[in-house]
This record gives structure tokens, C-alpha cells and sequence, in this order.
């Protein structure tokens, strides 16, 4: 019985991943609940703020915020550095970078669209960064939904 020598690895048909390893890392991103927004809805909830994880604040548009606060039209977003070019952060990657830098832009038109349709919808969006202190991101929260609520019917 011979051993047949290992496959050299293909990429399925239209995937963007240089390597099996590389494809694997990318699939296991999170679109939701990472470790900075829970940080972030924690402080939130044990503040007495009750809201909504990853709806769309207008429901005709395809597109979700991290925390919602309804009656108060506040959404609220934490982008990530690396998928939302953080000034700050952001690296381009040094495989495939033609196709990272047109995605990163789309990312970055995307999430200027949204704030503009927001705005227009009569909502106040917050963006915060990954890396931005929690403490100062709940704050903004609490107090930009405090101004916001719409007063206690008696």
C-alpha cells in the first residue's frame, strides 16, 4: 500500500483566504458578542439601562447596531480596528492587500451610509473603537440615553 502525498491546499471557489490557516482564523471572527461589547452592555445593565443586542434600529435597512435603545433612538456601535480602519490600529495586511484595502474602504462607506440613514431617521449614533476605555464609552451611553428618554407617562 503506498501513501499518496498530501493535496496541496485549493481555497474553495471565490473564497479571498491565501491559506487553510488564514481561512479558519477569518471564519471565527465574531459579528457579535465580542469581548468589548459585553464589556460594554455589563456596565450598561448594571447601570439600570435595558436595550436591545444586535437589531437593526430601522427595520427596512439591512443593517444591525451593537446596542439599541428604542425608545430613546440612541444605537450604539463598537467597531472593531482592524474591520473598520482604526486611525489609530489599523494594519493593512501585507497578503492579498489590493483586496483588503477596497474591503476595509467598503467597510468604512458602509458605516458612514448607516450614521447618515440614522440621523435622518431621527436617531443619535455612537461609535466607539475596540480599544477605547469602557468606562468612558458607558458613561457616554448613559448620559446621551439619559437626554434623550422620552419622560415617564404618570
Amino acid at each position: 500500500m503506498t501513501k499518496q502525498p498530501p493535496t496541496p491546499w485549493k481555497p474553495p471557489k471565490g473564497s479571498w483566504a491565501s491559506s487553510a490557516g488564514n481561512r479558519r482564523s477569518m471564519l471565527a471572527n465574531r459579528g457579535r458578542d465580542t469581548k468589548p461589547e459585553r464589556e460594554l452592555r455589563s456596565m450598561l445593565h448594571a447601570a439600570g439601562l435595558r436595550y436591545r443586542v444586535s437589531v437593526r434600529p430601522l427595520p427596512e435597512l439591512r443593517r444591525t447596531a451593537d446596542i439599541v435603545f428604542r425608545p430613546a433612538r440612541v444605537a450604539v456601535f463598537v467597531d472593531g480596528c482592524f474591520w473598520h480602519g482604526c486611525p489609530q490600529h489599523f494594519t493593512a495586511p501585507q497578503t492579498n492587500p489590493d483586496y483588503w484595502r477596497e474591503r476595509i474602504n467598503r467597510n468604512i462607506e458602509r458605516d458612514r451610509e448607516t450614521d447618515a440613514r440614522l440621523r435622518e431617521a431621527g436617531w443619535l449614533v455612537l461609535r466607539f473603537w475596540e480599544h477605547e476605555p469602557v468606562e468612558e464609552c458607558s458613561r457616554a451611553v448613559r448620559e446621551a440615553v439619559g437626554r434623550r428618554r422620552p419622560p415617564a407617562a404618570s
